[in-house]
């Protein structure tokens, strides 16, 4: 499928990669690690062909169709589900040549370009992209909405459905659970296990990796290794590697420090002499094993808050939403220090607006929000990151926005709390423009820290941070002496840290009786729940003329389809044997004729079948969730 050679590539004046050999095969899902900066995005462009190898090559057939998910969709007034569609270029390119067959009223051409639309499946296109925008959280009603009337973070999501419409070969995708809630990554993650292609993946997301990887290629000094098996059977064999690596290390130093010594010593003896250069040779010559670095390079920690009331916040009988609208009643709670609470529930039931109510960001619609007197709060959110000054350093946030111990004196303070997040010497001073969406997500993390908060309400804190700095945070979060909401889609971060799940969904806000497995299994069976008066609404207006208005349900939709593959199948051999006549006697226009009306009868029978699949797509899309957050 994919193999690199001495492949060396470069951005700036340092190689990333320095004659990397690899093999990708047909089938595999492969994972890709490694620390942010090493390369890993870099070799998605060189495969892609649009990053140019300094060295060596990758070897990939002529044919290959890749694809993958643009981080940037430009505004347009194309149809979210047109666009999608559009990732399917071949699609795309034999629904043109129909229109042009029948423009012409060319009756072989016409019977060609509809046996290529067969044979790619694709009468049921837009059914299949219908099923794959609700995964990932669309709503029938966004079908048709204008692809420049998104926000960004949605936009993306179109692109993944984009992608994963395109029915290619090669699927690379670099962190695609970035802009997705629990319940898409957990209908992504169902889909990817299910897909038939080779699949390359950039994640920091453990769990993820862990259900559909079977193998890893680990990037490090510049180097690419290759592992068999998921994420955490690479953690335990870099582990091993690791260990092993050090205890040779030490071995070796002992070793170079008796041959030093040796030759110090009898440098300048005549008798011993040659041996002493025989020994400066053996150094020389000596492969160097390299220290191995085991410890994430982030440590850091959430200093005893100066004061832990008791509760820290209370709510009583409140509503909250935007607007007029609400999208939580009756929100009774009280959270004291320690409490340790992760808040679950489906794309859009409103886990970030009720965290921003307890952040008291916004007020509630109704009810009452009960701070303590010397609550403390370190609210994390995505809008967080879009509020640091571009044109400030991370020394100048700290100064201004950290804790009052900060606020003046000691510069050196200042300067140990932005090491611990990856800003050491001169770091400090760099302009957060210039930062990625990963450094300004640790910065606003140091914020946090040196607020010294009580409570900490976090809404999807691990967004941009590689696995190093999700291992600190999880680390931190654990031993915090506070109170702590958090909404996460890291179910690693969420197993370490949460000792108690709340569900929002519904407009309701209650303990979850069970763990995150059953969270998912709660997901999946909501997803395939479908209302019966949904269902016969969307029956309404999607059953053809002429089909039974007395038969009602999916159940209905179903038997209609049956009923239609089975007269596709017919018409299908009907074809065949046509085709056969027609070999022997290409200009039998009787034959002709009869070809080109099965056609067009079949066409006829897909379009009916299309929009009864499409019904019964949105049927399961019936769970309407007027918030986005």
């Amino acid at each position: 499928m994919l193999s690199a050679r001495d492949l060396t590539l470069r951005r700036g004046p340092e190689p990333l990669l320095e004659q990397v050999n690899f093999t990708v095969f047909r089938g595999n899902k492969v994972g890709i690690t490694g620390a942010n900066g090493t390369g890993k995005s870099s070799l998605f462009a060189a495969i892609r062909g649009e990053l140019g190898a300094d060295r060596g090559d990758i070897d990939r057939p002529a044919n290959l169709k890749i694809a993958h998910v643009e981080q940037e969709v430009a505004a347009s007034e194309r149809a979210a589900i047109e666009f999608v569609l559009d990732g399917d270029s071949e699609l795309r390119g034999v629904l043109a040549a129909i229109e042009e067959a029948e423009r012409r009223d060319a009756a072989m051409a016409l019977a060609e370009s509809y046996a290529s639309l067969q044979a790619i499946d694709g009468y049921r296109a837009r059914a299949r992209a219908a099923a794959i925008m609700h995964g990932l959280g669309f709503k029938t009603a966004d079908h048709q909405r204008k692809v420049m009337q998104f926000s960004g973070g949605w936009r993306v999501r179109l692109a993944m459905a984009r992608a994963l419409c395109s029915r290619a070969d090669l699927l690379l995708l670099d962190e695609p659970t970035n802009h997705l809630d629990l319940d898409a990554i957990v209908w992504l993650e169902d889909w990817l296990g299910a897909f038939a292609g080779t699949l390359m993946m950039i994640s920091h997301d453990r769990e993820f990796l862990d259900a559909i990887i079977d193998r890893v290629l680990h990037i490090e000094n510049r180097a690419i290794h290759a592992y068999s098996g998921n994420y955490s059977q690479f953690e335990q064999k870099r582990t091993e590697e690791l260990a092993l690596q050090q205890t040779l290390q030490a071995r070796q130093v002992r070793r170079v420090a008796q041959i030093t010594a040796f030759v110090n010593r009898f440098r300048a003896s005549a008798t011993k002499s040659r041996q002493a250069q025989s020994r400066i040779k053996m150094l020389e010559r000596m492969e160097r094993i390299v220290p191995a670095h085991v410890d994430s390079p982030f440590e850091f920690e959430f200093a005893v808050p100066l004061k832990t009331p008791r509760p820290l916040l209370t709510v009583e009988d409140a509503a909250c939403g935007y607007a007029d609208t609400r999208i939580i009643d009756g929100v009774n709670l009280s959270i004291g220090p320690l409490d340790r609470i992760a808040l679950l529930g489906p794309n859009g039931a409103g886990k970030s607006t009720l965290t921003k109510m307890l952040a008291g960001e916004a007020a509630a619609l109704a009810g009452r929000r009960i701070p303590a007197a010397d609550l403390s709060v370190g609210y994390f959110a995505q809008q967080q990151l879009e509020q640091l000054q571009p044109d400030c350093d991370g020394f100048w946030h700290v100064r201004n926005f950290g804790g009052p111990e900060y606020a003046k004196g000691d510069e050196q303070r200042v300067r140990d709390i932005l090491g611990r997040f990856g800003f050491e010497g001169d770091r400090a001073f760099e302009p957060v423009g210039r930062f990625s969406g990963g450094e300004k997500a640790r910065l606003t993390l140091a914020l946090l820290v040196a607020r010294r908060p009580n409570l900490l309400l976090l809404d999807e804190p691990t967004n941009h941070l590689d696995i190093d700095m999700r291992h600190a945070l999880t680390m931190a979060l654990q031993s915090f002496e506070g109170g702590m909401v958090i909404v996460s889609h890291d179910r690693h971060l969420i197993k370490t840290v949460a000792d108690s799940l709340w569900l929002v969904a519904d407009g309701k806000v209650q303990v979850f009786d069970g763990d995150l497995d059953d969270y998912q299994q709660w997901l999946r069976s909501r997803a395939k729940a479908v209302p019966a008066a949904a269902a016969n609404k969307q029956t309404a207006k999607a059953v053809p003329k002429g089909a039974s208005k007395s038969r009602g349900g999916i159940g209905a939709l179903r038997r209609d389809i049956e009923q239609i593959e089975k007269r596709i199948a017919a018409i299908a051999a009907q074809r065949t044997l046509i085709e056969v006549e027609l070999c022997k006697d290409p200009m039998h226009g009787g034959l002709q004729a009869q070809y080109a009306d099965l056609v067009r009868e079949e066409a006829l029978l897909e379009t009916r079948w299309m929009e009864l699949g499409t019904a019964i797509e949105a049927a399961d899309a019936q769970l309407e969730y007027p918030d986005r957050a």
